[in-house]
């Protein structure tokens, strides 16, 4: 009895885990298949009723169909060439590795700019309103003059978009990393000041730790964030092999096959969901507690 009670135990928390992952995705593909018939709902209606908005119209042009969009993504390309799922997972591979890292580039610059800051009231009063001003630029100004500094060609051009991805990260992950190591424990700090600790000691195992939780709530933020700069920054590099140069090049063929550049859209939502889940996982791994806890 007492062995079958054991083995019961161990497979509580495996039975629990299969049955809070079937709830997700039931509920995620409940959801899913609530905006499709939403947008179904809303063309259908649209075309019925000849609804304008200004020079919008709902259309087989401004509003596919999302069947027809998927669709598209399993014809070729151009003719006698590969799909297009394809040539748009290639390009999202090669925008995925230049997010990563000007993701990676971000959190780091971001999180040393945040123990600065930590350590010096002055500092923070100096330095921060600069940092925050430096959102207030829009990217699109930015990136060109990253890619004038570092170069276009080869290599130089990869790492252009990393660092106009970059610029997208550090923030979150900076103010979220001051937020978070004020956070700490005072009755924690106390007692490390009583045994005398330094101020490396007290980072590392106090205040880190009580930041954890807001680290990755900006992790998750730039995450997607760092997609997004590695899009746009592909366009002024000039790289040729991106999803930055597959929507330039669909956007030009918008009226004549906008199912083409929707579905480079969905290929690039997609990347971006993926590197959330990637935050999401890690954050579970590193926490080992529902982030709903704390976010």
């Amino acid at each position: 009895m007492a062995t079958a009670a054991a083995a019961d135990q161990r497979r509580a928390p495996f039975a629990a885990g299969v049955t809070r992952a079937t709830s997700v995705v039931a509920t995620f593909l409940g959801v899913l298949a609530g905006l499709w018939a939403l947008w179904e709902a809303f063309k259908w209606v649209g075309e019925a009723t000849g609804f304008r908005l200004g020079r919008f119209a709902v259309n087989d042009r401004t509003f596919p169909h999302l069947h027809d969009i998927i669709g598209a993504l399993f014809e070729p390309s151009r003719r006698n060439g590969p799909l297009l799922l394809e040539v748009l997972v290639d390009a999202a591979l090669y925008t995925a590795r230049e997010a990563v890292v000007g993701f990676a580039m971000g959190a780091v610059v971001g999180f040393a700019i945040g123990v600065v800051l930590s350590h010096s009231a002055l500092l923070q009063r100096g330095f921060l309103p600069y940092i925050v001003a430096s959102q207030t630029i829009p990217i699109l100004a930015i990136a060109p003059m990253v890619v004038v500094w570092l170069g276009s060609r080869g290599i130089a051009g990869w790492m252009s978009v990393a660092v106009i991805a970059a610029y997208l990260t550090f923030f979150p992950v900076a103010i979220s990393t001051l937020r978070g190591l004020q956070s700490a424990d005072a009755r924690a700090l106390e007692l490390m000041e009583s045994y005398a600790a330094g101020r490396w000691a007290v980072l590392w195992k106090v205040r880190v730790p009580a930041s954890l939780p807001f680290l990755f709530a900006a992790f998750k933020i730039s995450a997607t964030a760092s997609v997004v700069g590695a899009i746009i920054g592909e366009l002024p590099a000039g790289v040729p092999d991106g999803l930055g140069t597959a929507i330039l090049n669909f956007n030009q063929y918008y009226s004549l096959a906008p199912t083409r550049l929707w579905a480079t859209n969905v290929i690039a939502a997609l990347v971006g969901i993926a590197f959330f889940l990637a935050v999401v996982v890690a954050e579970r791994l590193v926490v080992r507690r529902a982030p709903e806890h704390y976010a």
